[in-house]
C-alpha cells in the first residue's frame, strides 16, 4: 500500500445503490452493472464507490464506468459523479481471476482499515481497470481508499 494525493475527476457512467451485505447475498447489483460494461467503451475503467450512508457496512452508490472530459457526452442513463481530490490509499491487488483478486484486496483493506479506526474518509473509493485488467482471467487492479 501506498498514499497518494490524487486531483478530483469526474466518472460518467451506470450507477446502483447497494450494500456490501446485499452483495454477500448473491442478490448484489454490481455484477448486473458490469454485466453491461461493453457499453462504457474505452480502455480504463473505473469502478467508484461513493455517497456512503455511513462506513463499509451501509448503503453506497457503485458507478462504474469512465473518466468524463469536458466534451464527453454521457448516454441518457448514464450518471456523472466526482471523484474528490485529495489523500488515498492504493492497494495493487495480486495477478489473477479479477473476481478473486478484487474481493481479497477488498478484505485486506478492511482488516487494515477497519471502520471504527476512523482513517478512512468514506466520501469516494475506485478501483482501475486498466491494460494490466484486459484479461479477466490474469489480471492486476488498483484500489484506491479515500482517507483522512
Amino acid at each position: 500500500m501506498k498514499f497518494v494525493e490524487i486531483e478530483g475527476f469526474q466518472v460518467a457512467g451506470m450507477a446502483a445503490r447497494t450494500s456490501n451485505a446485499r452483495e454477500m447475498t448473491g442478490e448484489g447489483v454490481i455484477p448486473q452493472v458490469w454485466g453491461r460494461s461493453s457499453e462504457i467503451g474505452g480502455a480504463e475503467i473505473f469502478a467508484l464507490y461513493t455517497e456512503y450512508a455511513n462506513d463499509e457496512h451501509g448503503e453506497y452508490t457503485f458507478v462504474l464506468g469512465k473518466k468524463a472530459d469536458r466534451a464527453f457526452v454521457a448516454p441518457q442513463d448514464f450518471v456523472l459523479k466526482t471523484v474528490p481530490g485529495g489523500r488515498y490509499a492504493v492497494y495493487t491487488s495480486a495477478r489473477g481471476p479479477v473476481q478473486k483478486v478484487v474481493f481479497e484486496t477488498w478484505q485486506r483493506i478492511w482488516s487494515e482499515m477497519p471502520a471504527e479506526s476512523n482513517t478512512r474518509s468514506y466520501i469516494a473509493d475506485f478501483e482501475v481497470y486498466d491494460q494490466r485488467a484486459a484479461d479477466p482471467a490474469d489480471a492486476v487492479v488498483d484500489v484506491y481508499v479515500g482517507v483522512k
